[in-house]
Order: C-alpha cells, then sequence, then structure tokens
C-alpha cells in the first residue's frame, strides 16, 4: 500500500478535500487534485498516478469524457468514477468506457478503501 499515487478530480473543494483526507488517514498519497476534466487528464498525463478518482458531473470536460482520454492514453489506467445518487446511467457509461469501479457519495471510508486496495493489488 505504501506510495501508491492517487490523483483526486472534482469540481467540488470539499469533497476533494473530504476524500484527500480519507485517503491519506489511509496511507495514500495524494499526488493532485484537478476541478474539472480536461485539468484532470492533464495533471494524469504529466504525473502519471496510480490510480485516479473522478467526478461524473464536472464544467468543462465531465468525468466520462477526461475518462476517456486517459483510457485511450493508457488502457491501463486504473479510474474509479465518483457518483451522486441517481446518476445510473452515467455510470453505465462510464463503466462502457473503461471504469474501473465507482464510489458514491457521501463516502464510505470501508467502501472507498477496499474498492482501492482490491484495484492497486
Amino acid at each position: 500500500m505504501a506510495d501508491v499515487k492517487i490523483l483526486i478530480v472534482d469540481d467540488s473543494r470539499t469533497s476533494r478535500r473530504i476524500l484527500r483526507n480519507l485517503l491519506e488517514s489511509q496511507g495514500y498519497t495524494v499526488i493532485a487534485e484537478a476541478e474539472n476534466g480536461e485539468d484532470g487528464y492533464l495533471k494524469y498525463k504529466e504525473l502519471k498516478p496510480d490510480l485516479v478518482t473522478m467526478d461524473i458531473t464536472m464544467p468543462k470536460m465531465d468525468g466520462i469524457e477526461s475518462l476517456t482520454l486517459i483510457k485511450k492514453m493508457n488502457p491501463d489506467a486504473k479510474v474509479v468514477m465518483i457518483t451522486a445518487a441517481g446518476q445510473k446511467e452515467k455510470m453505465v457509461e462510464a463503466l462502457k468506457r473503461g471504469a474501473d469501479e465507482f464510489i458514491t457519495k457521501p463516502f464510505d471510508a470501508e467502501e472507498v478503501s477496499s474498492i482501492i486496495k482490491r484495484l492497486i493489488q
């Protein structure tokens, strides 16, 4: 688990802070945060994190578009989509485009932890 580098992409500063605190308390390294899909994609390209948490609904470029670009660049990229309740269609679309897993808001520490552990083994 040591030295797993994570990029958080979410337009909500509060969500990013909660997720960062949760991940860092579990021993992960959050190497960067991005507030929209475009910025998330650029930071992914530059920093090559081990895992990305990606909000679905964001301004400029949404999470699904960003996911598509990241997977095009690196088909092995690990991307966990962050979703609010009631986004079933978007979740299905993200899975089609290569999302590895889903976490729903509000975050459940146990759920987040077990999903990330499973993906980075």
